[in-house]
């Protein structure tokens, strides 16, 4: 599956990549997740309790950058496992300035692979989820970064 769209920050690139590259800063605009472990620059380990109709469960994540450019771009993978199901996802983020540099539209793409309970169990019930998962994201990235 894939999905992608565009949001409009209120603030400079540099803040949104600043914030967007920090594990523990964009984890917490990541809705449930439960810990966030930083193994080097270019990896993290989170653990998220999520699920979809009946399939719930804890997701031990593997996340990899892939390429950093700052501030404009930035490409990851990310493997999660929880009994019976896994996700896999190759997600790119670009940031361009807006109004001068004073805000930044940030478009993204995600191509998302489920294996298991949850894509027999949960696939048609996907789209709602991200698109609930993507605006809780977004609106506390938007929040955060101009408080910061």
């Amino acid at each position: 599956m894939q999905f992608s769209g565009t949001h409009r920050i209120e603030a400079t690139p540099q803040e949104v990549w600043s914030f967007v590259t920090d594990p523990k800063g964009v984890s917490s605009c990541v809705p449930d997740v439960q810990s966030i472990e930083t193994i080097s620059p270019e990896q993290f380990k989170a653990v998220v309790k999520a699920g979809l109709g009946p399939v719930r469960g804890k997701f031990n994540f593997d996340i990899h950058w892939k390429e950093l450019t700052e501030p404009s771009l930035a490409r990851m993978s990310a493997q999660g496992k929880t009994p019976g199901s896994a996700v896999t996802m190759d997600t790119v983020m670009t940031l361009t300035p807006l109004d001068g540099g004073a805000a930044t539209e940030l478009s993204w793409t995600a191509d998302v692979v489920v294996h298991g309970m949850i894509a027999s169990v949960g696939a048609r019930l996907m789209n709602g989820f991200v698109e609930k998962q993507t605006e809780q994201f977004f609106g506390c990235l938007s929040g955060k970064v101009k408080a910061v």
